[in-house]
């Protein structure tokens, strides 16, 4: 069991915010495949106290959208607890402080993971958050273990996770990358069991390099955290979360995805998308998952390049009708392979 605050899940596995791509329709779809706990993408604060249909898309939650996490990004500490009231008014359980961003756009902005090289400024915002939301929602903070591999970022990313667990936050998600790594060499999971050893009882989620079921296991397993955060190994693979409670619970891990499975996850996130976001938007929305899906499929090149040549609903469903087929005999089913180096487009972690 992982706890956060208040919340008791049955299984250590969250899926983690990611740009562009943990919408609704992503996290519905994760949830019929055993997720426990999902982020939305994460937003920012300004953008969740503007009126608007932004505003409106970003707290609108459904009720099979629970518990859902909520993270923010910015640099103001007052529109930070301002956006976290009004997500925890809209029905989101717990509110997540992004200080992990590396996208240079945000860094320039002094947000995201730039704030871990401002130790007073990233408190401030945790102790606003805190205060607007603390009493009835778990605070939740995400980090990368510093800017950069300096003995000052390694002092100021100690400074801010201590500093974070007195003001009272439930959990703490930490990548093992630095910002200025982004997303290239490994995830130091070393660096995540100093952490855990370092906080004692208090709850760490690890992050990064996590693209199958069995690197989740590892990682809980090395690292002695308390969850695992699964970001880009998820996109276009809700199985993994079914796979991680298997292996979880002692069973062998369960064959890849058949055509038919693969079928019908991809039929159930496109339906909800189109439902969502509006025929019109919905295909496009598909299409970036589609070329994430078509990594299953024993032809998977072919696939790829039919999903990125959609341009409308039919399409979209000729592509389904065609390579995913039920009658027609397909080369075996391999296991997707996880590439900790490559960046699913968009998709900040």
């Amino acid at each position: 069991m992982l706890r956060l605050g208040h919340i008791e899940l049955d299984a250590p596995f969250v899926q983690a915010a990611l740009s562009g791509y943990s919408d609704l329709p992503m996290r519905q779809v994760a949830r019929a495949y055993g997720v426990p706990f999902a982020l939305n993408e994460v937003m920012l604060d300004k953008l969740v106290v503007t009126p608007g249909k932004k505003q409106k898309s970003i707290l609108t939650i459904t009720d099979d959208d629970h518990p859902v996490g909520g993270q923010l990004m910015g640099a103001n500490p007052d529109d930070f607890a301002h956006a976290a009231r009004a997500m925890a008014d809209a029905g989101y359980d717990a509110i997540d402080i992004n200080f992990g961003c590396p996208v240079k756009k945000v860094l320039g902005r002094c947000r995201g993971g730039f704030l871990l090289s401002q130790p007073d400024a990233a408190l401030d915002i945790v102790r606003r958050v805190y205060d607007a939301v603390g009493e009835t929602h778990p605070v939740l903070v995400k980090m990368r273990r510093g800017m950069d591999d300096s003995l000052k970022s390694r002092r100021d990313f100690f400074t801010i996770l201590d500093g974070a667990f007195e003001i009272g936050v439930s959990a703490v998600t930490v990548h093992g990358r630095t910002v200025k790594q982004r997303y290239v060499g490994p995830s130091n999971w070393s660096f995540l069991a100093e952490v855990k050893k370092h906080v004692d009882d208090r709850i760490i989620i690890g992050s990064g390099d996590i693209f199958s079921a069995e690197a989740a296991m590892r990682m809980l397993d090395k690292t002695g955290v308390d969850g695992v955060s699964i970001a880009r190994g998820c996109i276009g693979n809700p199985w993994i979360f079914e796979e991680c409670r298997t292996l979880y619970t002692g069973k062998p891990l369960p064959p890849p995805p058949s055509i038919e499975h693969q079928r019908d996850a991809i039929a159930q996130h496109f339906a909800l998308a189109v439902d969502h976001y509006g025929a019109d938007k919905g295909f496009k929305v598909m299409r970036k998952f589609g070329i994430k899906y078509s990594e299953h499929h024993p032809c998977a090149r072919d696939v790829r390049n039919a999903f990125i040549a959609v341009k409308s609903c039919e399409d979209f469903d000729h592509v389904l009708s065609q390579w995913y087929d039920l009658l027609k005999s397909w080369p075996a089913v391999r296991r997707r392979e996880g590439h900790g180096d490559l960046i699913a487009a968009g998709a900040t972690e």
